[in-house]
C-alpha cells in the first residue's frame, strides 16, 4: 500500500521507473553519435523524470500536490513510450522490451494513484 512505505526505495514503483532509467541509458549509448544531443538525451532525460517525480511526488503532504507529480511522471513515460517507438522504427535499436518496461510502469503508477483513492498515502 502506498502509506505503508518509509522511503521511495521501498516502492515498487520507484524500483521499476528507477530500472528502465538504468535500462535507457544502457539501450541509448548505442545511438548513433549524431543523436546525442537530440534523440539521446530527450529520452533519458524522459526516463530520469519518471523516477524522479514519483520520488517529488512521494514527498508531497497533499493529494493534489502528490498527484500533480505523479501525473508529471506518467506524462514522462508516455514520452518515454513514444521516443522507444522512434527509435526502434529509425532502427537505432530493438526497444520493445523497454516499450513494455515503461507501460508496466505508467500502470504500476495508475495502481499507486488508486491506491490513495483507496485511503493509502
Amino acid at each position: 500500500m502506498p502509506g505503508k512505505a518509509q522511503s521511495f526505495r521501498d516502492v515498487i514503483v520507484w524500483q521499476k521507473a528507477h530500472a528502465f532509467a538504468l535500462a535507457t541509458y544502457r539501450c541509448t549509448d548505442r545511438f548513433p553519435q549524431h543523436e546525442v544531443f537530440a534523440l539521446t538525451a530527450q529520452l533519458r532525460r524522459a526516463a530520469v523524470s519518471v523516477a524522479s517525480n514519483f520520488v517529488e511526488g512521494f514527498r508531497k503532504r497533499t493529494r493534489p500536490d502528490k498527484l500533480r507529480f505523479f501525473n508529471i511522471a506518467q506524462g514522462s513515460a508516455d514520452e518515454c513510450l513514444y521516443q522507444l517507438i522512434l527509435a526502434h522504427d529509425l532502427r537505432y535499436a530493438d526497444t520493445t522490451t523497454l516499450q513494455d518496461d515503461v507501460e508496466e510502469v505508467s500502470r504500476l503508477l495508475q495502481g499507486y494513484i488508486n491506491g490513495m483513492d483507496r485511503g493509502g498515502a
